[in-house]
């Protein structure tokens, strides 16, 4: 393994080259604009990468991520804008600014107190006065968006005082949606239906689940059984579209029992 900062001044001085005259051309040619799909996309690898358990893999990901960082660092930096040494000095600056229970006098004993506190100093360090859902990137998938929103809004007092009071709002939506959908205005299901998502990740974030993992860890398990579905149901020369439900629920269960849920242990559901 490299010592101390080898690899990073390495990679920095390694792309400084890829971008000189005569370096790649391709590289040369990027732009922060053009490299935004980049980092979208090696983010989202990165994120598969963390799920799978291979050390060797993740690593490699990590990498790609960090090249994106320092890949637009090289560009501020042609550009007179900033430099990789500013972006990291003013995220150390940052990090123990917004730590004072280690770096100063101030006391949180538990992580619900530091988030408190990150908030309260985050706003302080803004002239202006600013909302509390400030900082929420538009484009993050609704699931996690609702969760980040609900977060910041709890870390200024605006929360239930229990989950049950969570869960109450879920069956109070859900009943709201009942009645849209039974009065078959299509503009009000819409808006009900989006209220009963929202609710139900507001009491995600009670029980500690992250809504957006849930939702995927679920999406994939159903689309693994239902795999194992279509094969049986190849393996007996049955035509699904073709088949009673009373047919496709055995088929269900069936693979329910053939096919290992993400956690590696028989789903009993």
């Amino acid at each position: 393994m490299a010592n101390g900062l080898d690899g990073v001044r390495r990679l920095v001085e390694v792309m400084r080259r890829l971008r000189a005259p005569g370096g790649c051309p391709w590289d040369r040619e990027q732009t922060i604009q053009t490299l935004k799909p980049c980092l979208l996309e090696e983010t989202y690898e990165l994120l598969d990468a963390m799920d799978t358990g291979d050390t060797a893999l993740h690593v490699e990901e990590l990498g790609d991520v960090l090249l994106q960082v320092v890949f637009q660092c090289a560009i501020g930096e042609e550009e007179g804008r900033f430099t990789f040494d500013e972006v990291a000095a003013a995220l150390t600056d940052k990090l123990v600014r917004r730590h004072p229970h280690v770096f100063g006098e101030v006391t949180a004993g538990t992580s619900g107190e530091v988030l408190r506190n990150w908030e309260a100093i985050k706003q302080g360090e803004k002239a202006e006065t600013r909302s509390a859902l400030d900082g929420v990137p538009a484009a993050l998938p609704a699931l996690l968006k609702a969760q980040r929103v609900q977060a910041k809004a709890s870390r200024v007092g605006f929360d239930w005082k229990e989950s049950s009071g969570a869960l109450e709002k879920v069956h109070e939506e859900l009943g709201e949606l009942s009645e849209a959908v039974a009065g078959g205005d299509a503009a009000r299901i819409t808006d009900e239906t989006g209220d009963v998502l929202f609710a139900i990740v507001n009491y995600c974030r009670f029980i500690h689940v992250d809504a957006e993992s849930a939702l995927a860890g679920a999406t994939q398990k159903f689309a693994t059984r239902f795999r194992e579905v279509e094969r049986l149901a190849r393996e007996r020369g049955m035509e699904m579209r073709n088949c009673t439900l009373a047919e496709l629920d055995a088929l269900w269960d069936e693979a329910k029992v053939n096919v290992q849920c993400p956690s590696g242990m028989l789903d009993e559901e």
